[in-house]
């Protein structure tokens, strides 16, 4: 089948990067827009050479006509129950109507399968898609990355530039997984590409922990960094529970607190993974902590 290849989701961060690798490697992309999509990043995409299916109503008739003569659907949506449930559900459907062969859903984060119910709510969110997922006639492949790399530059309050400081919790030896989006786009751009891929792959652009980020930002600003433990998981659980009494943020994808839950998750021992994927595809030039952070302490 030729690689026509429909990604949901692409007028975000991470959807427009896997759309222009898809574009990249000679797949034919569709994208499904909305009337509030934004319409500035539609016509750029579409100047690539992306085809354009507008969406009203986002049901399964709809979207089953964008899903005609597809190979594969790369959901890229982001949100709560209404998105990554009931949203994704419908585009699931809609993809197994129109007789698509392969699903990718929309997990792009550490590999929540080793976490239990309640742990995380966004996560918990993703893990009951699979179970809907995995009762449907398709090919699903999920692809668990770790922490976006380039969350350490802004949204990640792990480095504390002006201050020199690294801020952490857990272990100073514990390793952490991060890979950047550029580099999850351009997987995920291949495995859409690829009809033999397994039910989960796990990449890692590189795995460090926050001595060695401490060591790589003293030796790339040439001035020495200082680091500051807090306290471990338990402690980190406790402010946790008091950050969500206090402003629970039901409504919100991001509320302070589930920041910190991901961070819980992160230096959980059950986050480490043994065998990483990141060989699976040739070509591939994964970034480094190092280069990240040399890149952005150089613009």
């Amino acid at each position: 089948m030729e690689n026509t290849i429909l990604v949901a989701g692409a007028a975000g961060n991470l959807g427009e990067r896997i759309v222009k690798a898809l574009l990249k490697k000679g797949a034919s992309v569709r994208i499904i827009t909305r009337p509030e999509s934004d319409p500035q990043k539609v016509v750029m995409l579409q100047e690539l050479g992306a085809s354009v299916f507008q969406i009203k109503h986002w049901n399964t008739e709809e979207l089953t006509i964008a899903c005609k003569g597809v190979s594969c659907v790369v959901s890229v949506l982001a949100g709560l129950r209404d998105v990554i449930l009931d949203a994704q559900k419908n585009l699931l459907d809609a993809a197994i109507s129109a007789g698509v062969p392969r699903f990718i859903p929309s997990d792009y984060s550490l590999d929540f399968t080793q976490f239990s119910e309640g742990e995380n709510r966004n996560l918990d969110l993703r893990r009951e898609f699979h179970t809907y997922l995995d009762a449907s006639p398709i090919q699903a492949t999920s692809i668990f990355n770790g922490a976006f790399m380039d969350m350490l530059t802004n949204e990640m309050p792990l480095i504390f530039f002006k201050r020199k400081l690294i801020l952490y919790w857990g272990k100073a030896d514990f390793r952490w997984g991060f890979t950047t989006m550029d580099n999850t786009a351009a997987y995920t751009a291949c495995v859409a590409m690829d009809e033999t891929t397994p039910r989960y792959l796990r990449i890692a652009g590189d795995r460090i922990s926050p001595r060695e980020v401490k060591n790589v930002m003293s030796e790339i600003t040439g001035e020495p960094h200082s680091s500051i433990r807090p306290g471990g998981k338990r402690l980190l659980g406790l402010l946790i529970k008091i950050a969500r009494f206090m402003a629970p943020g039901k409504k919100e994808l991001y509320p302070a607190w589930q920041g910190m839950q991901y961070m819980h998750n992160m230096i959980d021992e059950r986050s480490t993974i043994d065998q990483l994927d990141n060989e699976r595809y040739k070509g591939i030039k994964w970034t480094t902590v190092k280069q990240l952070l040399s890149s952005h302490l150089e613009s």
